[in-house]
């Protein structure tokens, strides 16, 4: 959607209005925590900044940026290794190490998506071409995953006061950025597709999609989780099959399989122990 967009909204006019809709909507619900609250959030200040900026403002505005650069092929490929961000990230940060179960899921998930991307077709990534919008994305991928190894060691606070806390940060450190394209001459097209984009990522991906992902995080942690990432093509191929007429292929069977296997046995592994 926001490689299609690309020529109605700017990137990072997208990615600032596309927090401050969420901020709004997130807003009436949150302020009796926010202000319960609003005292630990305060004293992790450094770290609430962190998270703003890596999981909200950056991650979102370069990775919109750098679809206007490379291809969605490549953008997926890219996210593909955000597991193994999150990983590294730990690891040099924290300290925490994957278990082998976590490392074989992970890889075998990674396998599943690949078979999914390239259709079945390994050999096609010889083929792919890649350029300064893949740096970016791969940037964008790097920040999500600091994000993502960051949140177990958030302030104990309501979730809502602490998403609409990142979310309102965020907003503010790409309002500059979107002044500035807009001073540029880069300006949003006010129709009917803008507005509907609009809508639709502030609903869904924005908030629904953070408050879904920061609470199962909460519950089983950053590297446990990152598998589930891998999700994210084998739902868009669904999507692709049951919206837009995409044929069903042996290799989406494989693909999913794979995604499937790897993230089972990377979270029954971490359950057991526990």
């Amino acid at each position: 959607l926001a490689r299609f967009v690309g020529g109605h909204v700017p990137p990072m006019t997208l990615s600032c209005v596309r927090w401050i809709g969420a901020f709004a909507m997130l807003l009436p619900f949150a302020w009796p925590w926010l202000k319960r609250d609003w005292p630990a959030l305060r004293a992790r200040l450094p770290l609430m900044l962190a998270l703003s900026a890596t999981g909200f403002a950056f991650n979102n505005a370069i990775s919109y940026w750098a679809l206007q650069y490379t291809e969605a092929l490549n953008a997926l490929l890219i996210q593909s290794s955000g597991p193994l961000f999150v990983a590294l990230w730990s690891l040099l940060l924290f300290g925490v190490r994957l278990t082998p179960a976590q490392f074989a899921g992970i890889i075998l998930s990674l396998s599943g998506v690949l078979v999914i991307i390239l259709r079945g077709d390994l050999a096609a990534l010889a083929s792919i071409r890649f350029n300064r919008g893949d740096l970016m994305f791969g940037g964008a991928v790097l920040s999500f995953g600091l994000y993502s190894a960051l949140m177990p060691y958030r302030p104990k606070t309501h979730q809502l006061s602490l998403i609409s806390f990142t979310i309102g940060c965020g907003a503010v450190l790409l309002l500059p950025f979107s002044i500035w394209e807009f001073a540029a001459g880069v300006r949003l097209k006010p129709d009917t597709l803008t507005a509907a984009t609009l809508l639709y990522v502030m609903i869904f991906p924005s908030t629904l999609a953070y408050l879904f992902f920061n609470r199962g995080i909460a519950l089983i942690g950053p590297n446990r989780a990152a598998p589930f990432l891998h999700l994210v093509p084998v739902f868009g191929s669904a999507m692709a099959i049951l919206l837009l007429g995409e044929r069903l292929q042996l290799y989406h069977f494989a693909g999913y399989a794979l995604v499937l296997a790897g993230i089972a046995i990377a979270s029954r592994q971490a359950s057991a122990r526990a």
